[in-house]
């Protein structure tokens, strides 16, 4: 069956010049809007696979173009063209991120064949692949989260951090994971906003604790000696005991702090900056790392990162994807790397997906990368597999 496209552009020439590149290239069913407002009545009237539309435009501009597609029940997947700056275009596509479009592409003009053969191609992966439908967070009981936890099904599963230095894996992240009886392995997005409405945050922080510990311990035995760091909501520092708290029980467990590492969220924050560099100071008095976790985006500033005791700085995945194709995206990711090495910080770049990507990094001198490309997050004893095959050299 033929893809359905839409392209949006007022200038004449350019109208014909693209129906007439995704013609040639067979099996694609296109039409031609001249303005937002056109596309949309088109929009209305029968879905389409993919929206291709310009930003500057008389009337409806691509923004707002953008804003209405929001409003679909059936939303196309995305590409966006302009003559204006790369960072428009950028811009633009964050728009569409957020409100839960898909980008598949960013063409700056004058368009070239090649870019519309990469946009149908990145269409074809994406329409053909086996991820599954974004689904609403489940609506979930306290009793039955609680349940979880107790049973063992909520659980710590780790993702690798490889050193660019030498190719190994020397840490790991943990993240949680719910292997569900019914409806199999849940993600975070599916159980998170549940746990976070009934206040469970802590309940889960000290359970991820205890099962890092225990994996730890394991894959000790096997001769391995693996940092991991455990993602913190900011707004646990309110309580100003957590750091003494956090310490007694890890040492109970039988953990070492120096093993752990916090990385602190920006999902929230505490009630006053006191209270945030109180906990990050007494957090590394008791020996644990801290990282600034998602740097790039969100609220993390200049200031935290010199300003807080940190010992990880992690860069979020949206100055990576597409940092090989975007040249504002490289330089941003150069002075980031620069930076956290001056601060003497250990460089950690997240969402890596690509080899283009993990030679760009690699160049830059950033110390460590994660992502799918590396491995996505897996249970304890997989992770165990994995150290077998890469890992640093075994323990004496």
């Amino acid at each position: 069956m033929p893809y359905s496209v839409l392209i949006v552009e007022d200038h004449p020439f350019q109208h014909e010049y693209l129906l007439n590149l995704f013609r040639d290239l067979g099996n694609i069913r296109v039409e031609a809007a001249r303005d937002g407002n056109e596309a949309f009545e088109w929009l209305q009237k029968r879905p389409f696979d993919l929206v291709l539309t310009d930003l500057l435009m008389p009337g409806m501009d691509g923004v707002q173009l953008i804003q209405r597609l929001a409003s679909l029940p059936h939303k196309p997947a995305l590409a966006i063209m302009s003559a204006a700056s790369r960072r428009m275009i950028v811009s633009a596509s964050l728009v569409a991120q957020s409100m839960g479009l898909t980008v598949v592409g960013q063409l700056s003009k004058p368009v070239v064949p090649a870019a519309v053969r990469t946009v149908m191609t990145t269409l074809d992966k994406l329409l053909t692949s086996d991820q599954p439908l974004k689904r609403e967070p489940l609506v979930l009981e306290r009793e039955a989260l609680r349940a979880a936890m107790a049973s063992g099904a909520l659980q710590a599963w780790f993702q690798p951090k490889k050193s660019l230095h030498d190719g190994h894996i020397v840490a790991a992240e943990a993240l949680a994971r719910w292997v569900h009886p019914e409806l199999g392995l849940l993600m975070p997005a599916d159980f998170l906003p549940s746990l976070v409405g009934h206040g469970l945050e802590k309940e889960l922080l000290l359970l991820f604790i205890k099962q890092t510990i225990a994996a730890q311990s394991s894959w000790a035995s096997q001769g391995y000696d693996i940092p991991v760091s455990i993602n913190l909501p900011t707004h646990l520092l309110d309580d100003d005991d957590l750091a003494d708290a956090l310490h007694d029980y890890v040492r109970a467990e039988g953990g070492i702090p120096a093993k752990l590492a916090f990385e602190l969220m920006e999902c929230s924050t505490t009630q006053g900056i006191s209270k945030y560099y109180a906990g990050a100071c007494r957090l590394r008095m008791k020996g644990f790392g801290l990282a600034q976790d998602d740097f790039g985006q969100g609220f993390s500033s200049y200031f935290n990162l010199v300003s807080t005791p940190f010992t990880e700085l992690k860069i979020d995945r949206a100055l990576v994807h597409g940092c090989v194709e975007n040249e504002n995206l490289a330089s941003a990711l150069a002075s980031i790397v620069a930076l956290g090495r001056q601060l003497g910080l250990e460089v950690v770049a997240e969402g890596v997906e690509s080899q283009e990507e993990l030679a760009l990094l690699r160049k830059l001198n950033c110390d460590r990368v994660q992502g799918f490309l590396i491995s996505r997050a897996v249970s304890s004893g997989h992770f165990g597999h994995l150290l077998h095959e890469d890992a640093p050299p075994l323990l004496h």
